[in-house]
C-alpha cells in the first residue's frame, strides 16, 4: 500500500521503519494533517494519523475524492475521527486496539504499537477485516456495533 504518516513524531520514525520492513511505500512526515496538508495524500490508498490530526468531515472528503480509502489512527482514542463521514464515503477506520499509552513508555511498547499500525495495513491489503482494530459506526460488517443479526 501507499501510504502517508502525519504528525510523525522523530522517534516513531524508527518503530514505523522496523515494523514496515519495507512492505509497504510509507512517506513519514511532521506535518500534522488538516485542509491545507491533505494534499501529501495525492496517489496514497491510506493516511497514519495521530490524535492531533483534523480528522474531520471535510478532510475526510478530501482525502476520499484524492482516492483514500483507509485511514488508521496511532492511537487506541478514536474521538478525533468522524466515523460518521468515513462510513458515508466508505473508507476503512483502524486503531490501536492494544495501545498501551504510559508515561515513559518502552521501546518495546513502541514497537508493539507501530507493529500493529502495519498489521491493520496488512490486513487492509488482503481485503481482510482488521478485527479488534476495526473501528467503524457500524462494524466492520456493515452491522451496527452492538447489534448482531
Amino acid at each position: 500500500m501507499k501510504v502517508v504518516a502525519y504528525s510523525v513524531a522523530p522517534f516513531e520514525k524508527e518503530y514505523l521503519a522496523r515494523a514496515n520492513q519495507k512492505k509497504h511505500d510509507i512517506t513519514l512526515i511532521s506535518n500534522a494533517l488538516d485542509m491545507n496538508t491533505a494534499i501529501y495524500a495525492v496517489d496514497k490508498d491510506a493516511v497514519l494519523v495521530s490524535v492531533n490530526d483534523d480528522v474531520s468531515e471535510l478532510v475526510i472528503e478530501k482525502l476520499f475524492a484524492m482516492g483514500i480509502r483507509y485511514i488508521a489512527t496511532r492511537s487506541l482514542n478514536t474521538d478525533h475521527l468522524d466515523k460518521a463521514a468515513a462510513d458515508r464515503f466508505a473508507i476503512k477506520l483502524s486503531n490501536i486496539p492494544t495501545f498501551i499509552a504510559v508515561p515513559v513508555q518502552t521501546k518495546e511498547m513502541m514497537q508493539s504499537n507501530a507493529d500493529q499500525i502495519i498489521k491493520n495495513l496488512d490486513q487492509w491489503q488482503l481485503n481482510k477485516c482488521v478485527g479488534k482494530a476495526c473501528v467503524a459506526s457500524k462494524g466492520c460488517n456493515g452491522i451496527k456495533s452492538g447489534h448482531h443479526h
